[in-house]
């Protein structure tokens, strides 16, 4: 059995010159974002973008939503993968980077496609279950501050329909989840996260070795 395929520079761009559907509003976008230095590694990979687009079409998904929007290049390439009529819910609380989201929502003519809330997420998440929303999405992805990943997780896990599919990002956060002198919050917040992940009997998991650590979640019917 083959071990897992190590990740080079060379190997990235090939995979980005291979299979990446680029344009020059996602371009530009990544672009205004790299000139946050501090800032950019928040952004999602390209080509995972693309794969939660995917995953939006595959799974037919007309009500998604998001926690944690950042610049909006996550929100504006699965709003593109949405149906007609469909719509994505998208949490932040900075109004400065959402900003720059929305400026690119409207020049990628999807900005009637996505609702964004701006207050602490958990707060929005219990709202959405309070205004009746549980089980009404078909899809959550879930890529924000790491501390609050369990609870993210089981608010989404009511709001997503049975059979529905959540994404959780930064699975292996940096690598940080194998090294024993990791004991930052941020850190044994995913590590408790992956394991509640494992043994949870509610729903069937994939953990992807891809970008920071990408783990699929179906919840069982």
């Amino acid at each position: 059995m083959a071990d897992q395929l190590g990740s080079t520079e060379e190997l990235q761009q090939y995979i980005r010159q291979m299979s990446l559907r680029d344009d020059d509003v996602l371009r530009d976008l990544r672009a205004e974002t790299a000139g946050m230095p501090m800032l950019q590694a928040m952004l999602v990979l390209p080509e995972e973008a693309q794969l939660l687009a995917l995953l939006v079409r595959l799974t037919g998904a007309s009500k998604v939503l998001e926690v944690g929007t950042f610049t909006g290049y996550s929100s504006l390439c699965m709003a593109r993968a949405l149906p007609p009529g469909g719509t994505l819910v998208t949490c932040d609380i900075s109004e400065r980077w959402t900003r720059i989201a929305a400026r690119y929502w409207q020049r990628a003519e999807v900005a009637d496609r996505i609702d964004l809330r701006l207050a602490d997420a958990g707060e929005t998440l219990e709202r959405l279950v309070d205004q009746g929303g549980a089980g009404s999405f078909d899809m959550a992805f879930i890529d924000a501050d790491k501390a609050g990943y369990p609870r993210y997780y089981e608010q989404c896990l009511t709001l997503v329909r049975p059979g529905g599919l959540l994404v959780l990002d930064n699975t292996l956060f940096f690598g940080k989840v194998v090294d024993p002198a990791a004991q930052d919050p941020d850190t044994l917040a995913i590590r408790e996260l992956n394991t509640r992940l494992r043994d949870d009997d509610r729903v069937e998991i994939s953990m992807l070795a891809v970008a920071d650590g990408l783990t699929l979640v179906h919840k069982k019917p």
